[in-house]
């Protein structure tokens, strides 16, 4: 298999501009070519040396990007854009660089900043619809892909796209005129899982009398890593159970750890199953004295989103009190149909098993709180001050996230998002809502860092990400972080991408990386 993010960089444009060149003539010294021609010439050699500037820093930003050190590349297109703001060329390649960072709200600015600039740029266009369709809006996302039809009418890729978007579109108006939640049947209704047959040829693990055992376990992730598939009589067995215990966990769940007890707090894994091994060679298997917290975005992008999702479900089912899980931004319907995890349920199994999944991942608790001190949650703070813990407790989590805290908690929190998805927040907010709530400190996770975690706000906003060299490109460490209840000081552990013999299929929605 392949990485699906293999790096084209004919997206970037190298389009030069002519530079002045002083051999060119000489310049005429008589007391005429004074005063306001002289003023002209010599403002006019000085936005030329700056466009000159310019280009030298896109080319080395472009260089940065076929390297795949796209944080290099942002800060050379932005040198590039200080020097010459006008070029709608530097706004689409740094949009470009943006979204292989996943700042899809700033790829989104870039993009349109580009258009504002040169309203006949294809490639804004398409750089703006695949923003848009990265955050969700698939409207705003079909008008950009219409005019670049339009205009390249014979672009199959484009084509392509825009009927893909427009599929997506369409569907998403018959789900809302069908949609009603009073009479919508939960899948398990319709499953006779007891009248499953196991065949006779299958000789994978079986769950003991219908419930998972550390046995069980144990033979799943062996089977799991020879990517073999557990059978599906045994996979709804596991999702119905889970949905039962998740369906009875508050929103908010809050845990006490003694002097001599620790967690372990994970973040995003999306789908790197062999990491996730790999975090349990490093740190020993879940059990009732080595609690953990995986902290959101099990699924999507990587190629093994099944098996992590099932291998965490088995802990959650077999160590319901000592194994927490809490909802990511990508335990949600829109996200799973993007980035992969939809259709690898459906190539592996049933697309009656995608919607199982669905059901259970909106029972899926929103936040933790350890010792009334440090809480736990995926995205970040809110876009108001004065939002309380109980306020969290009163959130009604069973649906899909709408733009409400419910949203913030999954993704981020107050001014617009690099991620273009609810907010940022500052030391300042933080502040606030520490101090109200009498907290010390806030894990979230949502974001890929180089070194797997960042300390931020002063220790007061930490960011662990469990997920090393990300999408097989990223080159960033994976990270998990130890608390004990003696004194909840964060203990970072790093480790690095697993090398398996095994390659990674990067999910990514065709939309966001494709070119014409």
């Amino acid at each position: 298999m392949r990485c699906c993010v293999a790096l084209d960089c004919s997206r970037l444009e190298v389009r030069r501009t002519a530079f002045h060149d002083p051999r060119a003539g000489v310049c005429d010294s008589s007391p005429r070519a004074h005063g306001s021609m002289t003023e002209y010439g010599s403002e006019k050699m000085a936005e030329e040396e700056r466009n000159a500037s310019a280009e030298k820093l896109k080319e080395k930003a472009n260089n940065y990007f076929k390297d795949k050190d796209y944080e290099n590349a942002i800060k050379y297109y932005t040198d590039a854009l200080e020097l010459n703001p006008s070029n709608a060329i530097y706004y689409s390649n740094r949009s470009l660089a943006y979204l292989r960072t996943e700042c899809y709200g700033y790829a989104l600015g870039d993009a349109t900043r580009a258009l504002e600039l040169d309203k006949n740029y294809i490639k804004g266009y398409y750089r703006r619809a695949t923003s848009n369709m990265a955050l969700g809006k698939f409207k705003a996302a079909l008008k950009d892909y219409e005019t670049v039809v339009r205009v390249r009418p014979s672009d199959k890729d484009a084509k392509m796209k825009y009927q893909e978007c427009n599929k997506i579109v369409k569907q998403k108006a018959f789900e809302r005129a069908i949609a009603s939640d009073e009479l919508k049947r939960s899948v398990v209704d319709s499953l006779d899982i007891e009248n499953m047959t196991i065949e006779d040829d299958y000789d994978g693990p079986k769950l003991e009398d219908g419930k998972v055992t550390l046995k069980f376990m144990k033979d799943l992730m062996a089977w799991f890593k020879d990517q073999k598939k557990l059978h599906r009589k045994c996979a709804y067995q596991m999702l119905v159970q889970v949905k039962e215990v998740l369906s009875k966990r508050p929103s908010l769940v809050e845990i006490t750890l003694i002097e001599t007890e620790k967690i372990t707090i994970c973040g995003d894994t999306h789908g790197q199953y062999y990491d996730l091994l790999n975090i349990f060679e490093l740190n020993g298997l879940p059990s009732i004295t080595n609690p953990y917290l995986f902290n959101g975005d099990f699924v999507d992008r990587g190629s093994f989103s099944v098996e992590v999702i099932l291998t965490l479900f088995g802990f959650k089912l077999l160590y319901p009190e000592h194994f927490h899980l809490l909802r990511g931004n990508h335990e949600t319907d829109n996200m799973n149909q993007m980035y992969g995890f939809e259709g690898e349920v459906k190539a592996k199994y049933t697309a009656q098993m995608f919607q199982l999944f669905s059901e259970v991942f909106q029972w899926l608790p929103l936040a933790q709180c350890i010792n009334n001190k440090v809480l736990v949650m995926h995205g970040g703070l809110f876009s108001e001050d004065g939002v309380t813990l109980d306020d969290i407790r009163k959130i009604d989590r069973n649906r899909q996230p709408p733009d409400s805290a419910m949203c913030v908690l999954l993704q981020d929190g107050r001014s617009i998002s690099k991620r273009g998805v609810s907010c940022q927040f500052g030391p300042d907010v933080t502040e606030r809502f520490l101090e109200q709530n009498k907290l010390q400190y806030i894990v979230r996770s949502h974001e890929v860092k180089a070194e797997g975690y960042e300390d931020t706000h002063s220790g007061k906003c930490i960011t662990v990400f469990s997920a090393p060299n990300y999408c097989d490109q990223m080159g960033n460490k994976g990270a998990y972080i130890h608390l004990r209840g003696s004194d909840l000081k964060p203990e970072f552990h790093q480790f690095t991408a697993v090398v398996s013999g095994v390659s990674f299929l990067c999910i990514l929605f065709t939309f966001t990386f494709t070119h014409f």
